[in-house]
């Protein structure tokens, strides 16, 4: 029989505006509901209390929240583009779910229903 992987599987919404900055200026400010999919594996498959994780993801995803996101660090420097939004989560969260044994193997953020940014950890 082939060994098991056991994935933990959490959707986020944050309501958040932002702009993009180009070379020109500011883009017009827009409102998304950005959704976050994140797969989260548990070091040696270990069994973790859903709450657990998603304290976790709540408190981190809870100042972006209604914020307009070029105001909120860290894209007061860096143009809060999905992709970046993206690299910071995944970075972030990374660093927040190793203090509960756990390891996020896949985030998937979206600006809309049919744009999604994806990273992977890779093997």
């Amino acid at each position: 029989m082939a060994e098991k992987r056991c994935i933990y599987k959490f959707k986020s919404h944050v309501n958040a505006s932002h702009a993009m900055r180009w070379e020109g200026g500011m883009g017009a400010k827009h409102n998304h509901t950005w959704e976050i999919i994140c797969e989260i594996e548990s070091y040696g498959n270990e069994m973790h209390l859903f709450e657990e994780i998603e304290g976790i993801l709540k408190d981190f995803f809870q100042p972006f929240s209604g914020s307009f996101l070029n105001e909120v660090p860290p894209f007061l420097e860096i143009n809060p583009s999905v992709e970046n939004v993206t690299n910071y989560f995944y970075d972030q969260l990374s660093l927040r779910l190793a203090t509960i044994q756990t390891e996020l193997i896949r985030i998937e953020v979206g600006e809309s229903p049919t744009r999604f940014y994806c990273i992977e950890k890779q093997a």
